[in-house]
């Protein structure tokens, strides 16, 4: 898989920028607590579980698009990680923190895979996180993880799959409705099923 520093460094950005949004979603008033180890553990645990949500969704794009021969690199859009840490402060968190460019020949099927690569890879994440959830005991660190892990996941798929302006959902609904509509409805559900519901509860 072919990469660069520029795309090492926007990569790595993102990551950070995103980790610190989902912060502010998730645990704004624990931030104020003063304790340095909460917030550190705070900061660690949505890198950790943010960082694998985002990194494998572009990487999905990335060699997907690269399977079929296009030229291709995640670029950050800094504005868009600006947008992303003020909107998670007031509540919700428009994550779309740059894309994976890619060029070459290339027919509206292959664009419509490359585009439905990331959201699938979220989905199947979220199974893993939640099955990690089910065996992890108690309520400790671990469950907390996987928890944080499913919930993540859940919202970038559902979230990616919305048809408006630069997200996957729109490249997919182009290219096939059917797909489309099947896919939307199971990470949307999906998305709506964690978000809006106690199935996986988010404590700390």
């Amino acid at each position: 898989m072919r990469t660069s520093s520029t795309e090492l460094r926007d990569l790595g950005l993102a990551w950070i920028a995103l980790s610190v949004a989902f912060v502010l979603l998730l645990f704004r008033n624990a931030l104020f607590s003063g304790e340095v180890v909460v917030v550190a553990t705070l900061f660690g645990m949505c890198a950790l579980t943010a960082g694998v949500a985002f990194l494998l969704h572009e990487l999905a794009h990335k060699v997907v698009a690269q399977h079929f021969g296009q030229i291709a690199e995640f670029r950050a859009d800094y504005q868009m990680l600006g947008l992303a840490i003020l909107s998670a402060m007031v509540g919700f968190l428009f994550a779309a923190p740059g894309a994976v460019y890619h060029r070459g020949n290339i027919t509206p099927k292959q664009n419509g895979l490359i585009a439905i690569a990331g959201p699938v890879t979220n989905l199947v994440l979220a199974g893993v996180f939640f099955a990690l959830f089910v065996v992890a005991p108690g309520d400790g660190l671990l469950s907390t993880v996987a928890s944080l892990g499913v919930w993540i996941n859940a919202f970038l798929a559902g979230f990616n799959m919305i048809p408006f302006g630069p997200l996957d959902g729109k490249t997919v609904k182009d290219w096939n409705l059917g797909v489309f509509a099947v896919a939307f409805a199971v990470m949307g559900g999906l998305a709506a099923l964690v978000l809006f519901t106690d199935v996986v509860p988010i404590a700390f």
